[in-house]
C-alpha cells in the first residue's frame, strides 16, 4: 500500500454496508431525492436488507404543497414521487397516521403486520399494508438542521419480519441519509422560493450566480402590464380580506394564462403586474396575445361570479408592447430585484393608461400587433396617440370586440 493509498482509506473509513458507503462516498452526483432513494434502496436489498416497500415524507415551502411523498417498492428504478397539498393537514388519512406522529414528536413507530392485535390497529394504514403482503413496519423520524421533523417508512414482506440486525441497520443509515436528503431538499426549498418570489427564469439565473447589482443583459421581448382600476377606492373602502381575496383572484386571472402562454412574471406592483415573453423564444407575442384573450375571458367570468355573490365587478386595463429591455439585478447593494428597465418598459406603462382614454381594457402597441400579423379576427385599429416621454405618436390597436 502507497502513502497516498494509505492517506485515503484513513479519509474515508470502510463502512459495514455497502450501500452506506455508497451514500458516503459516491451519492453526490445524484441531484433528485427520490432517485437517491431509490437507488439506495436497491443497494440496500442488495446488501441483504430485506426491503419491499419504503417511503419518505418531507415537508417542504412551497405556497401550494405542504410537501412531497417518495414511494419505492422493490424492483422499481425510481421512487414514485406525490406532491402534497395543504389540504392534507385535514385529511383524516394524515390525521390518524404514523406519519403525522413522528410530525408531531414520535422517535419511531414499529408494527408487526403479520401478528393480529385484537385491539385492533392504531392507523388504517397497517391494514393496507398487511393486504400488501409485508410482515413489519417500521417509521423513523428525518430531524434537519433546522429542527424540522420529516418521516420515513422501512416495510418488509420477510416471514417473521425484521430481525434485530435490520433495525440496526437501518437506525445506523438514518444520520447519513438525513444529510443527504436535507442537501438536496434545501436546494429544491431555494428554487421553489425564488421561483415563487422572482420567477422561474429569474430564479435560475440566481441560482446560477448571477446575483452582483447591475449585472444583466439587454433582451428583445414583449412586455406585459396590467393595472387594477379604481384600487385605491378599494383598498380604502373595502373590509381587507375582502381587497386581499379580489386582488388574488384578480392576479389569478391575469397570472394563469402569462404563465401558460410561457410568459414570466416579474413582480407585482400594488395592483399592478409586470411580465415578459422572450422574444427568443418562438411565437413569443402571438403567445402573448393569446395570453391578453385567455385573461379578458377569465375577468369575464370572474366578474359574473362575483355579481352572483353580490360583489362589484372588477375593472382592468392590460397594454401590450415590445422592445428591447435591460434584464438583470437592481436595487441597493444588500436589497436587489431581478427585473426589467428601459425605454420599451416604460412605454408600455404609458399605453397601459392609455386603455381608461379609450375605454378599452386591452391596448396593443402597432410594434406588437405587426409582430403577431394585425389579423382583423382578432385586433382593429384604434389610430395614433402622443404618450408622455414617448417622442412620436403611437399606432394603437385594441382586441376586436373589446368595448
Amino acid at each position: 500500500m502507497n502513502a497516498q493509498s494509505h492517506a485515503r482509506d484513513l479519509a474515508w473509513p470502510t463502512f459495514p454496508s455497502a450501500a452506506l458507503d455508497w451514500l458516503v462516498r459516491e451519492s453526490g452526483t445524484i441531484p433528485f431525492v427520490d432517485n437517491l432513494l431509490a437507488e439506495l434502496c436497491s443497494r440496500l436489498v442488495e446488501d441483504g436488507l430485506p426491503l419491499a416497500r419504503v417511503s419518505l415524507h418531507l415537508r417542504t415551502l412551497h405556497p401550494q404543497f405542504l410537501g412531497a411523498r417518495m414511494l419505492w417498492h422493490r424492483g422499481m428504478d425510481t421512487a414514485e414521487l406525490s406532491l402534497v397539498g395543504h389540504s392534507m393537514r385535514d385529511d383524516p388519512r394524515f390525521l390518524h397516521s404514523p406519519v403525522r406522529a413522528l410530525y408531531e414528536g414520535a422517535e419511531g413507530i414499529r408494527h408487526r403486520l403479520d401478528v393480529h392485535d385484537d385491539g385492533g390497529d392504531e392507523y388504517s394504514i397497517y391494514e393496507e399494508l398487511r393486504a400488501e403482503g409485508l410482515t413489519d413496519y417500521v417509521a423513523l423520524p428525518l430531524v434537519t438542521t433546522d429542527g424540522k421533523r420529516h418521516a420515513t417508512s422501512w416495510s418488509t414482506d420477510q416471514p417473521g419480519g425484521f430481525t434485530t440486525e435490520h433495525l440496526v441497520r437501518i437506525s445506523d443509515l438514518m444520520p447519513v441519509l438525513t444529510m443527504a436528503v436535507e442537501i438536496r431538499m434545501n436546494r429544491r426549498i431555494a428554487k421553489n422560493l425564488l421561483n415563487t418570489y422572482v420567477g422561474e427564469r429569474a430564479g435560475e439565473r440566481v441560482l446560477a450566480g448571477d446575483i452582483t447589482r447591475g449585472s444583466g443583459t439587454t433582451i428583445q421581448a414583449a412586455i406585459w402590464n396590467c393595472d387594477l382600476r379604481s384600487f385605491t377606492m378599494i383598498s380604502e373602502h373595502w373590509p381587507r380580506d375582502d381587497v386581499i381575496s379580489s386582488l388574488n383572484d384578480y392576479f389569478d386571472a391575469m397570472g394563469a394564462p402569462v404563465t401558460k402562454y410561457g410568459g414570466e412574471i416579474l413582480k407585482f406592483i400594488g395592483d399592478g403586474m409586470l411580465a415578459i415573453f422572450p422574444l427568443e423564444e418562438e411565437d413569443a407575442c402571438v403567445r402573448a396575445l393569446r395570453a391578453a384573450i385567455e385573461a379578458r375571458q377569465a375577468m369575464i367570468e370572474l366578474n359574473e361570479r362575483r355579481e352572483a355573490q353580490g360583489f362589484e365587478r372588477l375593472g382592468y386595463g392590460l397594454a401590450l408592447h415590445v422592445g428591447d429591455v435591460m434584464y438583470g439585478n437592481i436595487g441597493t447593494t444588500t436589497r436587489l430585484d431581478f427585473t426589467v428597465i428601459g425605454p420599451a418598459v416604460n412605454t408600455t406603462a404609458r399605453l397601459e393608461g392609455l386603455t381608461k382614454v379609450l375605454h378599452r381594457r386591452v391596448v396593443l402597441s402597432a410594434p406588437f400587433a405587426y409582430r403577431c400579423g394585425c389579423s382583423p379576427d382578432f385586433l382593429e385599429p384604434l389610430g395614433s396617440y402622443p404618450l408622455r416621454g414617448v417622442g412620436e405618436p403611437l399606432a394603437v390597436f385594441g382586441l376586436a370586440g373589446d368595448h
